[in-house]
């Protein structure tokens, strides 16, 4: 009788320290998801959990989202615009519990502009970094190319202050 509960204990012990080691093997990745939420948070936040109801969800999601303020920034530099694209890709797939938006540039930044089923724009319509086709652009004018990887893993290409993409000057960052 012993026995069973020795070898129960013992696989509950391996599964857990398991688990640990697998949270501590991601944690690298939950510095832009900790970024996105806190963003999230706020006044968006404290009114869809005090109140509860559909009402204050609804004016939660009028709430203006400011992870794309800093975006194109003339303190910041192109691998901090990276990383923010990125983690307003994290807080889509967070909030809409799917993968990342697909299509062309226009199409992705509609999506993230507010046309998804809640109705939340994790870029604000009045954004300066989307032009007037409805393109999301980098520092320097240019449209950002987005490759999908995968269903979570989205390649944000930005062409460099040459304008070009695919030469040597392009920034990228594959997640």
């Amino acid at each position: 009788m012993g026995t069973p509960r020795i070898r129960l204990g013992l696989f509950g012990a391996a599964l857990l320290a398991g688990v640990v080691l697998l949270l501590l093997a991601l944690r690298p990745h939950v510095g832009p998801l900790r970024f996105a939420v806190s963003a999230l948070q706020g006044k968006a936040a404290d009114a869809a959990s005090n109140a509860g109801s559909g009402k204050a969800f609804a004016s939660a999601v009028a709430e203006r989202s400011q992870l794309a303020d800093r975006l194109n920034s003339p303190d910041g530099d192109v691998h901090g615009d990276l990383r923010l694209i990125n983690a307003i890709f994290i807080a889509y797939r967070g909030a809409v519990r799917s993968g990342n938006p697909v299509g062309e540039n226009s199409e992705i930044t509609a999506v993230l502009r507010g046309k998804n089923r809640l109705g939340f724009a994790f870029i604000p319509v009045d954004c300066p970094a989307v032009n007037a086709m409805g393109e999301l652009c980098d520092r320097w004018g240019t449209p950002y190319f987005f490759h999908q990887l995968s269903g979570e893993a989205m390649e944000i290409r930005s062409a460099g202050p040459d304008r070009r993409l695919w030469s040597v000057d392009d920034e990228v960052l594959t997640p």
